[in-house]
């Protein structure tokens, strides 16, 4: 993008909604996105650090901004990354009247950034400290958990919320306590002591480089940014641009209905869109392959099933790529189900185009037996005998030439039942056979035919193990997936535990360092209750479990088919009028 658009927009009735323009554009963005949002007061020159930041030395922007615009550019530092700069409407404007909207329009930046930077100007005093209202009124204006739970969700907001940077610009006065010249940290640490105590759900508190060249300022502010800002991450999902829009949508119809935004209902959401779009775009990944393959039909079941194997494999990287929460594996499964239901489309598609060139080929190589037939030229003494010989010629020349066909023993089974309705009426007018060589003859065409019916039913029960077996591969691919999936997002969310329990110590390390002992008391409570809900954390068990029930239920569908296709096999053996009780007398 080359300037900024408007992603959200306020309506005349103080309404808040998202321009589909820049939903549009977010559509686009597939890769994962740090978004660096700029809050501050108006008239604080936010849109400056923006252009900055998107490498501009020129503002585009010659008017305050209303609402949040959105500006994506190719991040400076993170490769395959999209940078993503939200520009806020500025905040206490007496004009405006409305003070919640202020407040609005700042949830929508905390819960849309990874990094949200809050500009200030002049001196940090405790003017400057009491203007981070919005901060610090942050847990009245979010939930982490539904609000229809009733447990206090504020100590889970630091694994939540993004990295905060308090950037101070214009700073008039030397960084010097008590006469002793100090560091840009020291300097902000003493200034606010414990007023931003509350703060500290926020995450990491940070300060941009002070100095009174403002350009030296923003150069080192770009960089530290750049370098500390992380990838927008939603419950150990990645957040892509395409997400980042259905996260504002979200949020903003949330706060439209009056509701207050929570993240774990956002997550919800968002697992909804993101897991159905996931099966969506794994089935268009297997039809794609399977439709070009269809064009070569008719194949050996080995090449179809090969085939179904690496597009299904494919099928499953695709929709690794974009599913979260579905630790009961409900997405995987249905994709699992609609592919399978795809490939025995597939293979019917197959085996008719096998039928229609073996129909085809026999036709070809019994069109001159059969204009014999016509003509009456085999009822003749011996004419059963000459017209047997011409048969099993037909049926060597085609068994040679279509031993790797799907329905090549199929569609000869009933090729010869055809034709044995001729050969008896041409036994029957062979004067030339005796009553007990007729009877001998009769038996050896039942046999002939039993047999043929015999290894059509047998091949028939050789290609559903090989798609059987095709399908177990499949499976344990799958799973394999599924396994290196959920030990990533679990590592991510020890990650994420890490960095919430390293930010408790060290709060509750400076409560006792400044004398806040009452203080500090009740953080290690908080801290021993987060160690608990670590502990108690159910996503591995879940996830074990649900490896071992897909592993049963695969194997046990299996076996299914196999029972099913062998009784088939056996009642039709059992039904066959041509079996005349030879078979299983």
């Amino acid at each position: 993008m080359d300037k900024p658009v408007c992603l959200i927009e306020t309506a005349s009735d103080g309404k808040l909604f998202v321009q589909q323009s820049a939903m549009q554009l977010l559509e686009q963005i597939q890769q994962p996105v740090v978004v660096v949002a700029v809050v501050g007061l108006y008239r604080t020159g936010k849109s400056y650090l923006m252009n900055r930041l998107a490498g501009k030395q020129t503002a585009p922007l010659n008017h305050r901004p209303k609402g949040i615009w959105m500006w994506c550019v190719p991040h400076p530092t993170k490769q395959g990354t999209t940078l993503v700069l939200l520009d806020t409407e500025g905040l206490g404007d007496v004009d405006k009247g409305n003070p919640k909207h202020d407040t609005n329009i700042f949830c929508l930046a905390v819960l849309l950034s990874s990094t949200l930077v809050y500009n200030g100007r002049g001196t940090i005093d405790n003017k400057a400290v009491m203007e981070l209202q919005y901060v610090t009124e942050l847990t009245e204006c979010i939930k982490v958990k539904s609000p229809d739970k009733d447990a206090d969700d504020s100590s889970e907001f630091v694994k939540f919320f993004p990295s905060f940077i308090w950037a101070v610009r214009d700073f008039t006065l030397e960084r010097k306590i008590d006469g002793k010249d100090v560091t840009e940290d020291e300097y902000l640490e003493f200034a606010l002591k414990l007023k931003l105590e509350n703060m500290s759900r926020l995450g990491t508190l940070d300060s941009a480089a002070i100095s009174s060249e403002f350009l030296k300022v923003t150069d080192n502010f770009c960089k530290f940014v750049f370098h500390d800002s992380r990838v927008k991450r939603l419950n150990k999902y990645t957040v892509t641009g395409k997400g980042l829009g259905h996260l504002a949508k979200t949020y903003v119809d949330t706060i439209n209905s009056g509701s207050v935004p929570c993240l774990e209902n956002a997550v919800i959401a968002m697992a909804l869109i993101e897991n159905e779009a996931a099966v969506k775009e794994g089935l268009q990944v297997y039809q794609s392959g399977m439709e070009k393959l269809k064009d070569s039909f008719p194949l050996e079941l080995k090449d179809v099933c090969s085939k179904h194997t690496h597009f299904s494999i494919m099928a499953t990287q695709a929709f690794m790529k974009r599913f979260f929460r579905d630790t009961e594996g409900k997405y995987l499964k249905s994709l699992e189900e609609q592919i399978i239901t795809l490939f025995d489309g597939y293979l019917c598609q197959n085996e008719q185009a096998s039928k229609n060139r073996c129909e085809k080929f026999l036709t070809s190589l019994s069109a001159l037996v059969m204009k014999k037939l016509k003509r009456g030229l085999y009822a003749i003494p011996g004419g059963y005998d000459l017209f047997c010989k011409h048969l099993e010629d037909i049926q060597k020349k085609y068994s040679s030439q279509t031993n790797k066909e799907v329905k090549a023993k199929e569609v000869l089974e009933e090729f010869l039942k055809q034709r044995s309705v001729d050969s008896k009426a041409i036994l029957q007018i062979d004067m030339k056979l005796t009553e007990q060589d007729a009877k001998i003859k009769k038996e050896k065409e039942k046999a002939v035919l039993l047999e043929q019916e015999i290894k059509a039913k047998e091949e028939k029960q050789r290609q559903l193990e090989e798609k059987i077996e095709a399908e177990r591969q499949s499976n344990e691919e799958r799973m394999r997936q599924m396994k290196e999936k959920m030990d990533e997002e679990m590592r991510l969310q020890r990650e994420e535990a890490e960095r919430a329990m390293d930010s408790k110590l060290k709060e509750h390390s400076d409560l006792l360092e400044k004398g806040f002992k009452e203080k500090a008391d009740w953080m290690s409570q908080e801290i021993e209750e987060f160690k608990r809900q670590s502990a108690e954390n159910n996503s591995a068990k879940e996830f074990a479990a649900f490896l071992e029930n897909s592993k049963s239920r695969h194997e046990d569908e299996i076996a299914m088919m196999m029972q099913q296709q062998r009784r088939e096999w056996m009642m039709a053996m059992r039904h066959c009028p041509l079996c005349n009780n030879l078979w299983f007398r």
